[in-house]
């Protein structure tokens, strides 16, 4: 399996090389060059699986046995900089570098990075948003000889593998609502995905094009670009990034959105790359109609406000006694405004991407009581260490030498 650039001017890269790396040299993202088929016979097969089998089954199309063996494949995604950095700290071979968007998450999010103190890990307080945050990450993968030099690599949805593993998301939702394998055609099942930068998103597009049967719905808060994209081809920056009780949504760059024209124009870089060029530029653009139309057959999106977050959740209290993240409850609203209009509908499955122990602000700001886990409690006692990076400062030169720093480090270590 070889991956390509979305921009089509970088050289063609193995797993090993789309794993080990960020943004393609010329400014794209990586994907896979071919898309397996899977027959009704395969997704039949598939279903007795567990979650941790069916990320093995798929990871296995997509990497070759001589890079990975299949026993090996074991893994699953989280919350990326808790779980990234619980993943490598104390590594001997390897350090980390976290930036966190300072007052854009929540407090307990910020102590499960900045209470790890562990010398391999190294985590900034960004005086900015996820987007501003991103601009220094793509400045310093942009130099290919540094990028080589230190062997880096990202850990969110830049990364091809972050993705590869969210597809499962997917076909495990499938799996979980079908209401029969044994029909003809096979049934659709609707998957709603909570989005920011579009990665799950991304993820769910390619397992449409392998041959799952979903029908995909973006579910936003207020930071509604993908929302517009869908609904009317606008891919255009808002003024500002609105703060929202969806934290981890607040992003007006959703850079997986180019994974999705990509795939959705049928490989074709040249206006891949010509759209994301110009709304680097100029921040602003408008899709051709013809990429508007497939866009908005494969996906559907819903924009939902605070009000409707915070209603979701006691709503989903109340008759559930389920206790929703923000962030799902996005979804969810989406699937109480279906029940009002009263259409039908296929099954639908509303994918939740964190615990409400993270967000009790929320929680409480939704007339409900946090249950917060002893071991979250305990981080508030805990020392903490992080880096601020002020508006004033330099952040690609500071990053660059943190890891010239860690690599010094390093070799005088080996």
């Amino acid at each position: 399996m070889w991956y390509v650039s979305t921009r089509g001017m970088a050289p063609r890269v193995d797993f090993e090389g789309a794993l080990f790396s960020g943004y393609a040299p010329d400014g794209g993202l990586f994907m896979p060059e071919e898309l397996p088929q899977l027959s009704r016979e395969t997704l039949h097969q598939w279903s007795a699986l567990s979650y941790p089998s069916l990320v093995v089954e798929l990871c296995a199309l997509f990497i070759g046995p001589e890079l990975i063996p299949r026993d090996d494949l074991n893994g699953t995604s989280g919350d990326t900089g808790s779980a990234a950095i619980e993943s490598v700290r104390g590594a001997k071979n390897v350090s980390i570098i976290v930036l966190l968007p300072q007052g854009h998450c929540t407090k307990i999010q910020e102590l499960q990075m900045t209470t790890v103190l562990e010398e391999n890990v190294h985590v900034f307080g960004v005086e900015g948003n996820s987007d501003e945050l991103d601009e220094p990450i793509k400045a310093v993968f942009a130099d290919v000889a540094f990028v080589k030099k230190h062997n880096l690599m990202s850990l969110n949805s830049i990364n091809w593998s972050r993705v590869l593993v969210q597809m499962a998301h997917h076909f495990f939702a499938y799996f979980q609502c079908v209401p029969s394998l044994d029909l003809h055609p096979l049934p659709a099942v609707e998957v709603v995905v909570p989005t920011g930068a579009a990665g799950n998103l991304a993820a769910g597009c390619i397992a449409q094009k392998m041959g799952l049967p979903i029908h995909l719905v973006a579910a936003v808060n207020c930071n509604d670009i993908i929302h517009r994209t869908v609904q009317r081809g606008d891919f255009s920056l808002s003024e500002t990034v609105k703060p929202t009780l969806a934290s981890a949504m607040d992003i007006q760059v959703p850079y997986n959105m180019e994974r999705i024209f990509w795939l959705l124009s049928g490989f074709d870089s040249q206006m891949t790359r010509g759209l994301m060029e110009q709304f680097e530029r100029t921040q602003s653009v408008s899709l051709p109609e013809e990429l508007q139309s497939k866009l908005s057959a494969a996906v559907t999106s819903e924009s939902v406000s605070d009000e409707a977050i915070m209603q979701t959740m006691a709503r989903c209290w109340q008759e559930n006694q389920s206790l929703l993240c923000p962030h799902t409850a996005v979804a969810v609203s989406y699937h109480y405004q279906q029940m009002l209009r009263q259409t039908p509908s296929p099954p639908r499955c509303c994918l939740a991407p964190a615990s409400a122990a993270k967000f009790p602000e929320a929680v409480m700001a939704a007339g409900l009581s946090p249950e917060t886990p002893m071991e979250i409690l305990a981080l508030e006692g805990k020392e903490t260490r992080c880096t601020p990076m002020r508006k004033s400062d330099d952040w690609t030169v500071m990053l660059r030498d943190t890891i010239e720093n860690m690599g010094r480090r390093w070799r005088a270590m080996s």
